[in-house]
């Protein structure tokens, strides 16, 4: 399973992010998101596998962003051209929607 989670972050666009839920949801079942934020708390490479693009189903980030933590995602996507407000970003700009029909 955590080979399909990194390799699903590297298909995220630049200015896009996802939630925990939709990466669930590819693996089929939107009930994994807090198997799959474990997962992305062991990332062994936070380049290859872009794991700042991911936020909770409120589009908030995360307190324990394994990387630096909820700034250093905050500045990480910012740079990736998405507006961050209060630490959450809007979901109906930003969500990357993805088709679970046909991963």
């Amino acid at each position: 399973m955590k080979e399909k989670v990194y390799a699903f972050l590297e298909t995220i666009p630049k200015g896009k992010v996802v939630t925990y839920g939709q990466i669930g949801e590819y693996l089929g079942n939107k009930h994994l998101a807090r198997v799959v934020g474990n997962i992305l708390n062991h990332n062994p490479d936070e380049v290859k596998y872009p794991c700042y693009k991911v936020v909770d189903s409120k589009g908030n980030l995360s307190k324990h962003f394994a990387f630096g933590g909820i700034e250093a995602q905050k500045v990480k996507l910012e740079k990736d051209g998405i507006l961050v407000c209060d630490y959450k970003v809007d979901l109906k700009k930003y969500k990357m929607e993805i088709n679970v029909e046909n991963p």
